[in-house]
């Protein structure tokens, strides 16, 4: 594909990632917030059947939303399923890992100094995630284990982690996450379509022959929705994750992605008890606290040592291996094949650019490690530490 079309193409998708995902997660978040705020109707309103009703104003109009507990006696014309979004944002997502991680496998998807599969058994790993994490995920919500949420969340936990462990190990770093987000995202779009719409499917069918709808499988359709509501804070960050090398480039970033995870879980559970109701006080500052204790743990410690640690780094010694193993990209004229531009108009061509980004090649080539991207150029340990000891002097400010 050409190299100019493909960016274009990478920014629809993700432009329709963003969209779509937005659309799915606000409803998630609308549609739990309202199903904890109804309230039975006064008697002069009450309806046979209606569980309860919330008034809401917005944008100049009132709006009387109400619940049926089952279902109402007659069908109006028009009923409204919300599907698409989550189906859209699954379909732009999986487009979006073909195109960057698939098709560039090479660059984004494996470490080419570092990682145990080659391009092509990677992307077969990348794909078995995503069926076998659904596959897991289905087979224990349906087991005894489905009916005691605690016991429950704590598995699906355990096995999320193990999840980033193992592709840690085989994966490029920010491979590894994006596959766990995919992975996430796959259950929760899967939720979607192969139980809560077929669920509400078989209600609307049990209605119209005049029967009973299952109890079970609406039983399971509410536990999915309730899952895929604790879900979206984890996604959200593996969507933004890119931009921040510290986490998924730090030695230990499975564990950095699950305390995370385990954050936003905690987060949206304290908006969850705030909308039914429930006061927690302790819970938000806690996540705010866990937070702040992840990013001091993980703090860099100082630069790795190498010989001659204790000498000065001269400019010259540095801008050597700036040219070798990053100005191939990072140029106004990139000779790294696919590039037609800098990525992110990163340019380190003069000194003054170099000192410039100091900060910057510090945290993405030393501290995380995660630049160049999939080590193509072969930068090697001695090179990050001898420009780290530079930056870290000072020398770039000079």
């Amino acid at each position: 594909m050409d190299a100019y079309l493909g960016q274009w193409l990478n920014l629809a998708l993700r432009w329709g990632h963003v969209i779509t995902g937005i659309a799915w997660i606000g409803t998630s978040f609308y549609f739990n917030w309202l199903n904890s705020r109804l309230a039975p109707p006064p008697p002069e309103r009450s309806e046979p059947g209606v569980e309860g009703e919330l008034w809401s104003v917005h944008g100049g109009g009132f709006y009387r939303v109400v619940k049926y507990a089952v279902a109402p006696e007659h069908l109006p014309r028009t009923l409204h399923w919300f599907k698409w979004e989550a189906y859209a944002t699954w379909l732009t997502g999986f487009a979006l890992l073909v195109l960057v991680y698939y098709l560039g496998a090479a660059s984004f998807l494996v470490d080419a100094h570092g990682s145990r599969l080659g391009p092509r058994a990677a992307i077969a790993a990348g794909i078995g995630t995503l069926v076998l994490s659904w596959l897991v995920y289905d087979a224990v919500c349906r087991s005894p284990l489905g009916h005691r949420s605690l016991a429950l969340a704590a598995l699906l936990f355990v096995l999320g982690t193990a999840l980033a462990w193992g592709l840690s190990q085989l994966l490029s770093a920010r491979a590894a996450y994006v596959h766990v987000g995919a992975a996430i995202g796959t259950i929760m779009a899967a939720n979607v379509l192969m139980v809560i719409i077929p669920s509400q499917q078989d209600m609307v069918a049990a209605l119209m022959q005049g029967r009973a709808p299952d109890a079970r499988r609406g039983a399971q359709a509410a536990l999915r929705s309730l899952h895929n509501n604790y879900l979206t804070l984890p996604v959200l960050f593996i969507m933004v994750s890119s931009h921040y090398p510290a986490t998924y480039g730090h030695a230990h970033s499975w564990a950095i992605l699950a305390a995370l995870s385990l954050i936003g879980v905690a987060t949206r559970h304290w908006f969850n008890l705030k909308n039914r109701g429930r006061r927690n006080a302790w819970l938000l500052p806690a996540a705010a606290l866990g937070l702040l204790t992840l990013a001091l743990a993980t703090a860099p410690r100082s630069g790795p040592a190498s010989a001659g640690a204790g000498d000065a780094v001269s400019f010259a010694e540095v801008r050597v291996i700036v040219a070798r193993r990053c100005a191939a990209c990072h140029s106004s004229a990139p000779t790294m094949a696919g590039l037609p531009v800098a990525p992110l108009g990163v340019l380190l061509d003069t000194p003054d650019q170099i000192r410039a980004t100091a900060p910057r090649i510090l945290a993405v080539a030393v501290e995380a490690q995660t630049m160049p991207l999939g080590n193509v150029t072969g930068m090697t340990p001695e090179e990050r530490a001898l420009v780290g000891r530079w930056i870290r002097a000072g020398a770039a400010l000079r």
